[in-house]
């Protein structure tokens, strides 16, 4: 393409063919953990994007939205020309800025539009005007959501997943962070996978969690890790969904089942749930406001289980929960804490997850304590 005109403003933009170097090899990308400049605008990025990108858009939505219409009510030379009435010399300026200082942060980056396309070329085109060159990537965000998709499709046919099962408060998590061949799918999914899960701050989207666990695999394949051990986990961890493909391939696992005293259990599940939750949202929202978003983040999760759980027992545990979280609040006594939790595991988590354990029993290869659990992984 040329140089287009619009004739309204007199204004003017120029498309290039190939303005500068390409990125091909989609693997080296994630392996090497590349930042990415996400040329997209805010609400394709918010749907899903790459570990390693930030989005510094050519376009805004409305800009985007505007265009769109005219490429449909008219054609592309139409909507090019509205793009350049829309993003004036000084906005223009504004963006090439903030793209020139992510290529002055990251010299060994890359940029990505879409499809790799009109957009790449331009930003890249305007890069370099600035006298700054900065490789995009061939086929853009679409080509990269293919390949990783592809790629955890064959890691899910080729690895050997081991899980890492047991009762609430076990510990699992802790165990993965010790393990070597892991990954942590509830720090990546940020949320501990229980109704009471959630840790006071947004979730990734789907597609967010999706490219973060396959990068994660892909690393280990990498690294010459066959065997990969996860938690064993539901299909939803707090609103985001294991891919279908690793979700299949962890329902034939062999599992581990970690096992652990009550009151260690009772222990992790306060040190989860009261310090450190708490600590989450008053570092959000401060000390007193915080509290009582902590304290609503309780209830909240208490009240979306009262049905399964039986109204006397959600009853009780309300109660005792009231009682907790008042002591705490005033006199900083945080024992009440404990009854609640032991409650809870007892009457509510227990008995849900011996009916799940009992139907994949013939899967669980080894049981016991952490340091038995890692004897065995060091000897496999």
């Amino acid at each position: 393409m040329g140089s287009n005109d619009s004739s309204a403003t007199g204004t003017s933009l120029e498309v290039p063919q190939q303005p500068g170097p390409v990125c091909t090899d989609y693997r080296q990308l994630f392996l090497n953990d590349t930042p990415l400049l996400d040329v997209r605008a805010p609400i394709e990025f918010a749907k899903g994007a790459f570990p390693a990108s930030v989005n510094r858009p050519l376009m805004t939505d409305e800009e985007r939205h505007l265009i769109g219409i005219r490429y449909k009510q008219a054609d592309q030379q139409k909507a090019i020309a509205l793009g350049a009435e829309l993003v004036t010399p000084q906005l223009r300026q504004q963006r090439v800025a903030a793209w020139a200082e992510f290529a002055r942060e990251h010299p060994q980056g890359a940029l990505y539009c879409f499809r790799g396309g009109l957009r790449s070329r331009i930003s890249q085109q305007w890069l370099k005007e600035a006298g700054v060159e900065l490789p995009l990537v061939s086929g853009g965000y679409k080509a990269l959501r293919t390949f990783l998709m592809e790629t955890l499709t064959e890691l899910c046919a080729t690895l050997d997943l081991v899980l890492i099962g047991g009762r609430t408060g076990n510990g699992k998590t802790l165990l993965i962070q010790r393990l070597g061949s892991t990954v942590d799918l509830e720090q990546l999914a940020n949320h501990r996978g229980s109704s009471f899960g959630s840790m006071a701050s947004v979730q990734p989207s789907n597609i967010d969690f999706e490219n973060a666990v396959t990068v994660a695999l892909m690393k280990l394949a990498d690294a010459g890790h066959q065997r990969v051990l996860l938690e064993d986990e539901a299909r939803l961890i707090g609103r985001v969904c294991l891919p279908d493909t690793l979700r299949n391939a962890m329902q034939a696992a062999p599992i581990l089942i970690l096992e652990c005293d009550m009151q260690q259990r009772i222990e992790n599940c306060f040190d989860d749930y009261v310090p450190d939750l708490l600590k989450r949202y008053q570092a959000t929202h401060g000390t007193g406001a915080g509290f009582e978003a902590y304290a609503n983040h309780h209830r909240g999760s208490l009240s979306r289980i009262q049905k399964r759980f039986g109204h006397v027992r959600y009853q009780h545990a309300l109660d005792m929960l009231e009682e907790a979280l008042k002591r705490h609040e005033r006199n900083a006594d945080t024992s009440g804490y404990a009854g609640f939790i032991e409650f809870m595991l007892r009457e509510y988590y227990d008995p849900m997850y011996d009916y799940q354990l009992s139907r994949k029993q013939h899967r669980v290869v080894a049981r016991g304590y952490a340091e038995e659990l890692l004897a065995w992984a060091a000897q496999q």
